[in-house]
């Protein structure tokens, strides 16, 4: 691997700059997808409507290979609209089991939060344990297997806030902010310039080509030292000055997120060892999604995010 900083694979360098291409001012989404595709995790997305959360899928889905599905939650939705259904055969009295729109290696759920918790329980199932389950049998998804869910954080009337078991599920939760003029105006330039004359055609990355990089993030060293300050992130959101903020805290598998986050990172950026800004960088999205503060912090206005970046102060590299 090409061990200069800031120099991304070939492969991982033509797919984020078609990306970006697209997707004007949202590097740190695309740095996100990167990531969640990389490490095989799940992506939640945040950001008031118009953000291009849902573009951001549909250019990743034209850049690799492998099948795609978009599911729209509504209160309404039931989990066989999600999973799949039975089908009875009555020629010869046999069921047939339909897969439904989850069986994709990549699939959009848009507005997660609208979806009932019976779908959200279905969804969390598949997310865990790359598996559904309908009546006595269990259908296994198809590998690689990447949801990335989006929600809409003004509207609150027909949703349902997702339980913290579901969130810890994700690897990482990105909130997208609106754009200043200048991006705008890049935004507008962009897609006239796509009515004009068409999106630019993405050089598919084939899933070989995705296994291999996929191992090779594997193979990122990542240093007992940075593993020592990786858990004692963690843990200073259950002890110390901080965490009597945090009602329950960030358990181990933000710890896991953080480190597969932190070492992908590394190899997007064109080296085989992660170092702390790797961790510094990736700790707000892999750790605030992951903890619940206290009512009386909630009450002064403290924010997940906020107790996250109060840590990364207090807690030293090395």
């Amino acid at each position: 691997m090409d061990t200069r900083p800031d120099t991304p694979p070939s492969g991982m360098g033509d797919l984020s700059a078609y990306l970006s291409q697209g997707l004007v001012g949202h590097e740190h989404l695309v740095e996100c997808l990167l990531i969640a595709l990389l490490e095989g995790g799940h992506l939640l997305v945040e950001g008031p409507p118009g953000l291009a959360k849902t573009r951001a899928v549909k250019w990743l889905s034209n850049a690799v290979e492998g099948s795609f599905a978009r599911i729209q939650c509504t209160p309404d939705l039931m989990p066989s609209d999600l999973t799949g259904t039975p089908v009875y055969h009555p020629k010869d009295g046999t069921f047939e089991f339909v897969p439904g729109p989850v069986f994709h290696n990549l699939v959009l759920v848009d507005e997660i939060n609208r979806a009932p918790p019976k779908v959200q329980s279905a969804l969390l199932e598949a997310m865990a344990e790359h598996q559904v389950t309908v009546g006595n049998e269990t259908h296994r998804l198809p590998d690689p297997f990447l949801v990335v869910a989006t929600q809409n954080p003004i509207e609150h009337d027909g949703t349902f806030p997702l339980p913290e078991a579901q969130l810890d599920r994700f690897l990482l939760h990105v909130v997208l902010r609106l754009p200043n003029p200048e991006t705008e105006r890049q935004i507008l330039d962009l897609v006239i310039a796509e009515t004009e004359g068409g999106a630019p055609i993405a050089r598919q990355m084939t899933l070989a080509d995705l296994d291999s990089a996929r191992a090779q993030v594997r193979a990122v060293h990542l240093a007992p030292e940075l593993r020592d300050y990786i858990v004692r992130l963690v843990t200073a959101t259950r002890e110390g000055d901080l965490a009597g903020d945090v009602e329950h805290a960030v358990s181990p598998r933000g710890s896991l997120a953080l480190a597969s986050a932190a070492r992908a990172r590394a190899y997007l950026r064109g080296r085989d060892f992660a170092l702390p800004e790797d961790v510094v960088a990736v700790a707000p999205d892999a750790l605030a999604h992951r903890m619940v503060l206290t009512w009386r912090a909630v009450a002064d206005g403290r924010k997940p995010r906020e107790v996250v970046a109060d840590i990364l102060k207090s807690v030293e590299p090395l």
